[in-house]
């Protein structure tokens, strides 16, 4: 399991910008995607962006254009760069780590999870 640590959040007007940051602790096995995801009240997760060692991303349609992440595989960190922020991203972002060993049926390892409250 991989320890993730998440930074940034908090609360913005619409139409701003917010970073994340996440670091994972040196893990025993590769990582090979990191990314994040959210999840508001009343409300499945959902997927947010994703990064993989190769610089492979995936976003989902809500916030292509808007989001971008970024990641540094030598430090094993993973940056999402949220602008125009809109009032239905406010939810709690979760930082998430798969390595070589996680099993399809895993999600791998999750981050507390950091609040980005999106006023209007």
């Amino acid at each position: 399991q991989v320890h993730l640590v998440e930074s940034g959040g908090g609360l913005v007007q619409a139409g701003g910008s917010l970073g994340l940051s996440c670091a994972a602790s040196k893990s025993t096995f590769l990582i090979n995607v990191m990314g994040w995801y959210r999840q508001a009240p009343g409300k499945q997760r959902e997927l947010v962006a994703t990064i993989s060692r190769s610089g492979i991303t995936n976003y989902a349609e809500s916030v292509k254009g808007r989001f971008t992440i970024s990641g540094d595989s030598a430090k094993d960190t993973v940056a999402l760069q949220m602008g125009d922020l809109k009032p239905e991203d406010t939810a709690v972002y979760y930082c998430n780590a798969r390595t070589i060993t996680t099993p399809l049926h895993s999600g791998g390892s999750w981050g507390q999870g950091i609040q980005v409250t999106v006023s209007s």
